[in-house]
Parts: C-alpha cells; structure tokens; sequence
C-alpha cells in the first residue's frame, strides 16, 4: 500500500494554483472542471508521478472551523520535506513567503512552518541524511 493522493483546502483555487505552482515549484498534474470547483492536484516536479496533492475547495461547512483551528493552534495541515529547510525558507522568503515558525532544530529534523496564503499553514522539514 502507498499514499497515492492527500489534499488541503484551500479558500481559492485559483490563487492556491498560483502559490503551489509559482512559489513553492510545483506542476499541475490534473485539471478536471466539477461544476463550480476542479479537481486540481500538483506534485512535485521531482517525482511527477509520486504523491499528489488536492487543492480541494473548503466548501462543506466542517472545513472553516477545522483549518481555522489548526491555524489558530499553528498546526500544518500538510509537511513537504526539503533537502535543505534554511536555503528553501531564504528561497520562499524572497518571493514574500511568511513564516510563523523559523527554521527550527527538532533532534535528528529541521522544521519550518509558513503561511501558504490559501488558509493553511505548511511545514518543510528536512530529515536526516539517508532518510
């Protein structure tokens, strides 16, 4: 068994495109109109054919108070690993990223949390060599 598909909710699909392709790097896999939404997911150019990822519409009425409550705990929706999480918070800072954790040394991973402008907080980490 293998992770296939994980998602985010996202307030704008639109402007949730734009950030995950142009800042953070990574492609449009699927871009199938559903009506008022598209099933949009990205992956990252590294591995096309690897897990994807749904920027999928927070519609349904659960999905406001949950991303607001991790938001408002500083809880990630999502975690990318990064090979290296200060160059890659340099990298995204430049393009007027905003960062609620710095790079953070957590043991054996490097942490870092952002503000992916689409309602969520992302974390990149970076894991031990080898890993």
């Amino acid at each position: 068994m293998r992770i296939y598909l994980t998602r985010v909710f996202v307030e704008d699909q639109a402007a949730a495109e734009k950030f995950y392709t142009e800042v953070l790097g990574f492609r449009v896999k699927h871009d199938i109109p559903l009506g008022d939404a598209r099933w949009l997911t990205v992956v990252s150019p590294d591995a096309p054919d690897g897990t994807e990822l749904l920027l999928e519409p927070n519609g349904h009425p659960a999905v406001g108070p949950y991303t607001k409550a991790l938001v408002a705990d500083g809880i990630p929706a999502a975690s990318f690993a990064v090979d290296d999480v200060r160059a890659e918070c340099d990298r995204l800072q430049d393009k007027g990223v905003r960062f609620t954790q710095p790079p953070t040394d957590m043991g054996e991973v490097t942490t870092a949390v952002f503000d992916d402008t689409c309602g969520n907080l992302i974390q990149i980490v970076q894991l031990p060599a080898g890993s």
